[in-house]
């Protein structure tokens, strides 16, 4: 089992306009929704590609009533802790005629000590039938910054590998404690280490205690820092859609790779042809099945040499 941990899930909207201009009204021409916050895509990747997937975090109030309602519809099993608060909502407003998405984030609902306590027990328990966990996304307001160094260290004690996805401090506190993997884009990557030059940048975040590094060039793939190498995987070329989601997907391709011991050639191409599967996906958050298998032949895999 596979779990991934969401503490700040959404319900995510996506409007579909014929064209977004500023400062006029619109008339929306589609309408999906569906449970959504990092870690729950991943999780509905991996139920695609046949792993048993968990998911856990915070969800209450109507919104969070809708989200449950709408996980129940999928092959993954629900194990979200109750708060007071009301989940918050996302809204991706995609533009028909250019491609380009608007994103609109709510701040998620403030999680009691109480809250956090129920939570940490049923991680505890949850962690020991996990195989590996993903700690994905932002913090909602009331939890502590280092909440997910405290979430790695518990996997640790408890053997599970740990993968990590969020920015900002709680990825600086969170790569201290030595998960197996982080994955930042570049802004988070830059923020971290002071450079943006990917190369350079990837290998100092290795060196602050993550076991490996894979970090995330957008359009041009990933590059990832490992134990074993440090390659470059990049799609055949830059695709037209919404990239809502790609990171997610790719974050699936990893721990998949993970649990079945691919080596890291393989995995990075599964993490690469899941991504751009997902831009090349009408919905954020999914992924184009017959695009994922023909990408897989195509994703192109080159090895750095060591550091002289």
């Amino acid at each position: 089992m596979i779990l991934t941990v969401t503490l700040n899930t959404a319900l995510d909207l996506t409007y579909r306009v014929p064209a977004l201009v500023p400062h006029t009204s619109h008339r929306v021409t589609e309408v999906l929704e569906r449970p959504g916050g990092k870690g729950l895509n991943v999780a509905r990747v991996l139920a695609t590609l046949g792993h048993e997937a968990v998911v856990t975090g915070f969800a209450g109030g109507p919104t969070g009533a809708v989200l449950r309602d709408l996980l129940s519809g999928l092959p993954v099993r629900d194990a979200l802790v109750p708060v007071a608060g009301n989940t918050r909502r996302t809204l991706a407003v995609v533009d028909a005629t250019t491609g380009d998405t608007t994103q609109l984030n709510e701040p998620g609902p403030t999680v009691t000590s109480d809250e956090w306590s129920a939570f940490l027990a049923s991680y505890e328990t949850l962690l020991g039938d996990a195989d590996a966990v993903a700690l994905c996304g932002s913090l909602p307001p009331g939890i502590h910054v280092g909440a997910y160094a405290e979430l790695i260290r518990r996997a640790r004690a408890a053997g599970v590998p740990a993968l990590l996805d969020t920015g900002g401090e709680p990825l600086r506190r969170g790569i201290a404690a030595r998960p197996d993997m982080v994955k930042p884009n570049a802004d988070e990557l830059a923020r971290l280490t002071g450079s943006r030059e990917p190369l350079r940048a990837t290998h100092d975040a290795r060196r602050r205690g993550a076991r490996t590094v894979v970090s995330s060039l957008g359009p041009d793939g990933v590059l990832a820092a490992t134990p074993e190498g440090t390659w470059h995987a990049a799609p055949p070329a830059k695709v037209p859609g919404n990239p809502t989601g790609a990171g997610d997907s790719a974050v699936a391709g990893l721990l998949s790779g993970l649990v079945e011991s691919l080596p890291w050639p393989d995995r990075l191409t599964r993490a690469v042809a899941l991504a751009t599967a997902t831009v090349l996906a009408p919905a954020a958050g999914d992924f184009d099945r017959t695009s994922y298998e023909e990408l897989l032949a195509k994703v192109r895999v080159t090895e750095h040499a060591p550091a002289a």
